[in-house]
């Protein structure tokens, strides 16, 4: 049975308030939409929230189309029933998979005049550029994210929006995937009859969940451990250095236990949630599982030891991928000091975090998304499987926030008194005359 929050915010939606933008997780595992909007703080109020277990999605991609669309129909349905006055058409839609990649570009705008300073629409026009890259037939550019620009000789600057100069460039992170993936998730969205607003790579949306500006600058690590895959994204100095999308996740763990212990999936599921545990050492010798016997024969007794040594076993495997992909980039142990943020469904396991720090060398800590989310939120949502959902939302108002501030404010006629320029005269002359 699916669990919905008791008590949401409902009620009449003014126009002159921020937008409503709903996140639609679409996971290996389930598949969540929640609906949010920032009140006056700043802070997320969630407005709806839905779930549906996810059938036609294997490792983070849509396979199974209808069996998707059905699974986000009964999600959407659960959102309504938490909040009737709900009207949505448009939607974030998180996206991973194995087919996801990242790759490193530099490109450099030529400007007509190097006297104006650098607006806006240069630095569209820039990012818009690398859309033309290069990439393997049957791929396509998910997005393009600017890491710092360079004006001239000035080199890591984060926002150019001013400057003045012959050429502006920037590094770039461009992430892409596979073009029938993409197609799958985005027919999926539109058959249940919803927009999507725009695709967002989930460790993305999960950084923005859990992480501050503080831990971007310090450097850190999102480990979004999740159904099909465990998705990571490293930042430093403020700047996303380095994606990646790992091709284990709950699911191989699940899987593990039922081939290791010889049990139904159905029962690892349950053993890995209520007695699952990442470290070997800190499970106790002594202690057993009771199994119903299958069909007849007798009962089963399963050793929370043994359950350990095969949950140990593929998490090491995860955060060895881990340790490779920031070694790749030269961003170790060494540099990291906001160290390694675990997130995601997997994060849930006991003794994760000593296990995490033991493989990488990092300190680790949970990520939660508290500090975005109003004091009134549903409780459910702490749950850090949700950082991904509510993540869509915040890089949704982070696109909002970005459009308002670039329209104009409308021109204002200020009535101006007949004697106000000769008033403004005298007092300059007066200055000067005092100066002197």
């Amino acid at each position: 049975m699916n669990q919905q929050p008791t008590s949401l915010e409902k009620g009449n939606f003014r126009q002159d308030e921020a937008p409503i933008i709903v996140g639609l997780d679409i996971g290996t595992t389930k598949i969540a939409a929640i609906a949010g909007r920032k009140n006056e703080f700043g802070k997320l109020e969630i407005l709806g929230f839905g779930q549906a277990p996810s059938n036609g999605v294997q490792h983070g991609q849509v396979l199974n189309i209808d069996q998707t669309i059905r699974a986000i129909e009964i999600a959407m349905d659960n959102c309504y029933k938490s909040n009737p006055d709900l009207d949505i058409h448009e939607v974030y839609v998180g996206i991973a998979g194995h087919h996801i990649k990242s790759l490193q570009t530099r490109g450099d705008l030529v400007r007509q005049n190097a006297e104006d300073e650098i607006r806006l629409k240069e630095i569209e026009q820039l990012i818009d550029n690398q859309r033309k890259t290069f990439i393997p037939a049957g791929d396509e550019i998910i997005d393009v994210i600017p890491q710092d620009f360079h004006v001239d000789n000035f080199q890591n600057i984060k926002d150019p929006i001013g400057y003045n100069g012959v050429k502006v460039g920037a590094n770039f992170h461009i992430i892409t995937g596979d073009r029938n993936a993409i197609k799958n998730i985005n027919r999926a969205v539109e058959r249940s009859g919803l927009k999507t607003k725009d695709l967002v790579l989930q460790p993305l949306a999960s950084a923005a969940a859990v992480m501050s500006e503080m831990d971007m600058e310090a450097g850190v690590a999102i480990l979004d451990i999740g159904g099909g895959t465990s998705d990571l994204a490293v930042f430093y100095e403020g700047v996303l250095k380095h994606t990646a999308v790992i091709p284990f996740g709950g699911e191989n763990i699940t899987n593990d236990i039922k081939t290791g212990l010889g049990v139904l999936k159905q029962q690892a599921e349950a053993m890995k949630k209520q007695f699952g545990c990442a470290l070997v050492d800190a499970a106790k010798s002594n202690a057993y599982i009771t199994i119903p016997g299958f069909r007849g024969f007798a009962p089963r007794q399963i050793s929370v030891k043994n359950l350990a040594n095969i949950i140990q076993a593929r998490m090491v495997e995860i955060l060895e991928f881990v340790t490779y992909h920031l070694k790749q980039v030269g961003l170790d142990h060494k540099i990291l000091n906001g160290g390694i943020i675990v997130t995601g469904g997997g994060a849930q396991l006991d003794h994760l975090l000593q296990l995490t720090e033991y493989i990488t060398g990092l300190n680790a800590r949970i990520g939660y998304a508290n500090e975005h989310l109003a004091p009134n939120h549903v409780e459910v949502l702490r749950n850090p499987m949700y950082a991904t959902c509510l993540g869509l939302i915040l890089k949704g108002y982070d696109d909002y926030e970005k459009q308002r501030k670039v329209f104009k404010a409308p021109s204002v006629h200020i009535e101006v008194p007949k004697n106000f320029v000769d008033e403004t005269r005298k007092w300059k002359l007066s200055q000067f005359r005092r100066q002197k």
